[in-house]
């Protein structure tokens, strides 16, 4: 018997996942194949728009909420101006000791708001030891 998902539409498998705390515990050793992929709305900015200082947003899968280069997945966009919905994705390979955990972090450096919406995802899956 697998854990029963925690809300409806959800599929979740084997028991690594907290969704209360959003982070992935590895059962065992080895290479997982990780991917977040976060819907989000971009709220009225509080300031003008200004490319110089940049409207960057970067969404992060981090071992041990460790995010230092070579032990983190990081896809980066440039925002434009206005409001609006929008999808940003990363995937990728990590490896993990047993009891380690990755979580998904988002770095704004936009000059708004941004709101996770329903529907956005988070998996883990081994792929060799």
């Amino acid at each position: 018997p697998h854990p029963q998902p925690e809300s409806e539409g959800m599929f979740h498998r084997g028991s690594g996942l907290n969704l209360t705390s959003g982070q992935y515990t590895a059962p065992i050793t080895g290479y997982y194949t990780f991917t977040a992929t976060l819907h989000l709305v971009r709220r009225e900015q509080r300031r003008k728009w200004q490319p110089c200082r940049g409207n960057r947003l970067r969404v992060l899968i981090c071992v041990q909420s460790c995010c230092q280069h070579n032990s983190n997945l990081e896809t980066v966009s440039w925002l434009e101006s206005g409001v609006g919905l929008f999808t940003i994705s990363v995937t990728g390979v990590l490896y993990l000791q047993a009891g380690q955990y990755a979580s998904v972090f988002v770095d704004n450096a936009a000059d708004s708001p941004l709101t996770v919406q329903s529907g956005s995802d988070f998996s883990a899956i081994l792929i060799g030891v």
